[in-house]
């Protein structure tokens, strides 16, 4: 009978270990927040002066639609069409009712934009973390003391999930150039101006027989 060699056992575990679900040795996850885009077209007709009255009311209606709000970018492509400024200046206003500005360059998308028309295009980003969640190493030894496999993913799940414009993610946000203070104490000024919980009194509990 042979007998047992530990140092191999030993080496064997820690070859297994290494080919199963556990993360990486370092602080930062391996788990990271990926940025998608779709873009969203509308064809309108143009006009002297912009939009055709029903284009306009179609448009606003398909940004109802789309629940357009902050995060989306809106362009137009007018592709060999000269009345741009009219255009731009209609679906501008009808952009900025949902507090939108208009982009300057629209994405290029297939198919040309016939003549007197306009094509409006809204962009909307969306970020997750495609990884998430990950437990498959949670069952599995850990002899090289790395990070479990889903570490990093409650915090750039909730990162993903919060952030208002997800192109900051992958562009980053520069400096305005000032300094707006009420912004910036603005969620100290409503802790401070809200009514203490107990102020009320307590409430008696109400029942019945």
């Amino acid at each position: 009978m042979k007998k047992l060699n530990i140092a191999s056992l030993f080496a064997l575990a820690m070859t297994l270990s290494a080919c199963g679900g556990v993360g990486g040795r370092g602080l930062e996850s391996v788990h990271q927040p990926v940025v998608s885009r779709n873009d969203y077209a509308l064809d309108v007709s143009t006009s002297a002066g912009g939009l055709a009255s029903t284009d306009a009311a179609k448009l606003s209606g398909w940004f109802d639609a789309l629940q357009l709000g902050y995060g989306d970018k809106v362009s137009i492509d007018l592709g060999g069409n000269y009345n741009d400024g009219a255009a731009r200046a209609a679906v501008a206003t009808i952009a900025a009712r949902y507090g939108l500005l208009l982009q300057d360059v629209p994405p290029a998308l297939m198919g040309d934009v016939g003549p007197g028309g306009a094509r409006v295009i809204v962009s909307r980003l969306k970020a997750a973390v495609p990884t998430c969640p990950n437990w498959k190493g949670s069952g599995e030894p850990n002899f090289s003391n790395k990070s479990s496999s889903n570490y990093g993913c409650a915090t750039n799940s909730n990162i993903a999930a919060m952030i208002a414009d997800p192109e900051d993610l992958v562009r980053g946000r520069g400096a305005a150039g000032t300094t707006d203070v009420n912004s910036s104490s603005k969620g100290v000024v409503l802790y401070r101006s809200q009514a203490p919980t107990g102020t009320g009194g307590l409430k008696t509990p109400g029942g019945s027989n």
